[in-house]
């Protein structure tokens, strides 16, 4: 059966947008050295500041900016796709977009605004980050249909319900999944539980402690772990089988079964 190779990258940005996209660069190479497709980064891997500042906006970039170009040029390079979290800059010039873009070779393919803003567990992302609207993109890598959502999304079914009602094969999560007690298990069960809940395949890619969990993963559709990293910088490589989710649907047709639909609150 024809798969395709997908990894999930795990590093901790820092506030230096020419540094992370040195690390960006050996993940990626690395990736390609083992055969990936589509390597998928964490969030804010433009740039990352603890706790968030002005710089915040300071060194937020638009589409066309020199993070994206460089993603691009390191995509054309290693022909691949690289998924990752870009400081956006916002509408008012006071506040970022938490953005996800999905590069190639050709430029941008997708774009995504974080739906869902971190104001929980003592946090207040939506006090420098302004929201998105609308489900997360989709795009195509070798026949799989890749959907994005980010971070705090993971904690709304609902999220990647609305995904896999678009096609979505592959639901993709970029984080910076904050420690404390009890993450490691929220972050673990949610990944799982999105994977076999909507029998899809689910790639999450965390920032390693100390502040993040680290734990990104790779979950087939049965809920199966098939690739995983632990708490340090690297790259975790799984090949995804093409029809497995149609294999999987036969048997557990869960989506053909369901008795309600998603429709988002704001129409």
């Amino acid at each position: 059966m024809k798969s395709v190779a997908v990894a999930v990258a795990q590093f901790a940005p820092i506030a230096d947008v020419a540094a992370n996209l040195e690390v960006i660069a050996t993940l990626v190479a690395e990736a390609s050295d083992r055969g990936a497709r589509m390597v998928v980064f964490p969030e804010y891997s433009s740039y990352f500041v603890d706790p968030f500042d002005e710089t915040l906006s300071a060194h937020a970039q638009d589409l066309d900016g020199s993070f994206v170009l460089e993603l691009t040029s390191l995509a054309g390079a290693h022909d691949l796709t690289i998924v990752a979290g870009l400081v956006e800059r916002g509408s008012d010039g006071q506040h970022v977009r938490n953005a996800v873009v999905a590069v190639d070779a050709g430029g941008v393919r997708a774009v995504y605004r974080k739906l869902h803003l971190y104001d929980a567990f003592g946090h207040r992302e939506s006090d420098w980050v302004e929201p998105g609207t609308g489900i997360g993109a989709s795009f195509d890598v070798d026949g799989f249909t890749v959907g994005l959502m980010t971070c705090y999304d993971l904690r709304f079914p609902e999220v990647g319900r609305l995904l896999v009602d678009v096609g979505t094969d592959l639901i993709v999560v970029p984080a910076e999944w904050v420690r404390g007690p009890l993450k490691e298990h929220h972050w673990r069960t949610m990944i799982h539980a999105r994977a076999i809940e909507n029998t899809a395949f689910v790639a999450a890619a965390d920032h390693p402690p100390p502040l993040g969990v680290g734990l990104s993963m790779i979950v087939d559709p049965l809920g199966v772990e098939i690739a995983a990293l632990g708490t340090t910088t690297g790259i975790a490589v799984a090949h995804l089988d093409v029809g497995m989710i149609e294999r999987v649907r036969r048997v557990n047709p869960a989506l053909a079964l369901r008795r309600y639909r998603v429709t988002p609150i704001d129409g």
